[in-house]
């Protein structure tokens, strides 16, 4: 036969508030109770929400779900689509005779945010640059990803994918 517990624990009554605010929360008089019983509870959430796959190979890469990007000595727009999307690739390149920069900018086309930003300074002995990037952004509707170099010995390479659409369901490779 089962036993009955009650539990006083302002952390779990906090998070109670926290997650059923429509529900009132934890109500005063009331006591959290737990049960020796074993009771199985089975998650659905994935399939309810459409998807078969777990959360995990949702984010994996395929040839079919990226879009690649190579940029040198000037601005391309990678994503341009409303959803949520990893960012990921190398800055590879020298050092040039003049100051240089390469830049991932987010833009709603009336302002604009650095996400990344590699200024290399001039250098009289040349040397290799190498920087790595991986990120996820969140595209509105009008938002534009730009990626940008002021030199052809710089160049910022990589890949995007969609993993989510614009809601936050995520999208199967």
């Amino acid at each position: 036969m089962a036993q009955e517990f009650i539990i006083k624990s302002q952390a779990i009554e906090d998070k109670i508030n926290q997650l059923l605010p429509s529900q009132g929360g934890f109500q005063a008089g009331v006591d959290i109770s737990a049960s020796t019983q074993v009771v199985p509870i089975i998650d659905l959430t994935e399939t309810a929400e459409g998807s078969n796959v777990r959360q995990d190979l949702q984010t994996a890469l395929s040839l079919s779900n990226l879009t690649a990007f190579s940029v040198s000595n000037t601005t391309t727009t990678i994503i341009n689509t409303t959803g949520y999307f990893r960012i990921f690739g190398d800055l590879t390149g020298r050092t040039s005779t003049g100051n240089s920069f390469a830049r991932i900018i987010l833009t709603d086309g009336f302002s604009s945010k650095i996400i990344k930003n590699y200024v290399i300074q001039n250098n009289s002995t040349q040397i290799a640059v190498v920087n790595s990037f991986d990120f996820v952004v969140f595209m509105e509707a009008g938002d534009n990803v730009n990626v940008q170099t002021d030199t052809a010995v710089l160049t910022m390479a990589g890949a995007t994918r969609q993993i989510a659409d614009i809601n936050g369901n995520l999208v199967d490779p």
